[in-house]
């Protein structure tokens, strides 16, 4: 620290002295000024190149959607295409009408879609499809079967639901599970669809 003059006596040496002292405080405190300035530049940089990679992952993640999309579009024209309403009537179930993607919901239970439903006057089925059908996705198939019955009862539709569940591939182990839970279950076979029926009475909602 330097020392306190009296401007009034100060000398000449002292005030070049000062003089220099602030010329070195300023010279250090400009290099810092820059460095923080490139730091900064240097965050912002970072910033730009994670916003952008991010932008990127979020369209890939989009196209996925849509592909994936395009994909269950497909399956379930398969599964129409291929005979399901036929199939089901061999099975004893004669349904007249059929709709992809039907949707569903009121604002207090939450809205949602069946991705294939099916039915009649005394009879509805609701048809999950997945490329990969899992576990879980049984799981989430039976929440949407208490919405679905919900919704209809609040519109004075009693009639009773059935549920099935389908995919482009279809585990030992999740077909298994879907028809101890009194699912049907629709797999592709070839060009055409197959059904597996519960044992017993399927599953009513």
């Amino acid at each position: 620290m330097s020392a306190t003059h009296n401007p009034a006596t100060i000398t000449y040496e002292q005030m070049m002295a000062l003089f220099l002292e602030n010329r070195e405080q300023m010279k250090e405190s400009a290099k810092e000024l820059d460095r923080l300035m490139k730091e900064t530049d240097r965050r912002f940089q970072e910033t730009d190149r994670r916003m952008k990679e991010t932008d990127q992952r979020m369209k890939e993640t989009d196209q996925r959607i849509a592909n994936l999309g395009d994909r269950l579009g497909q399956l379930v024209a398969a599964m129409v295409e291929g005979g399901v309403k036929r199939m089901f009537q061999e099975k004893g179930y004669e349904f007249e009408h059929h709709y992809p993607r039907y949707p569903f919901g009121n604002k207090h239970i939450g809205y949602g879609e069946v991705d294939l439903l099916l039915e009649n006057g005394d009879f509805a089925l609701l048809v999950e499809v997945k490329t990969n059908l899992s576990v879980d996705d049984i799981k989430e198939h039976q929440e949407r079967l208490k919405k679905f019955r919900v919704w209809s009862d609040a519109r004075n539709d009693k009639r009773q639901f059935l549920a099935a569940v389908g995919g482009g591939v279809v585990r030992e182990n999740v077909k298994e599970f879907a028809l101890k839970q009194g699912m049907f279950v629709v797999q592709q076979s070839g060009e055409n669809v197959e059904i597996l029926v519960p044992e017993g009475k399927p599953q009513v909602w």
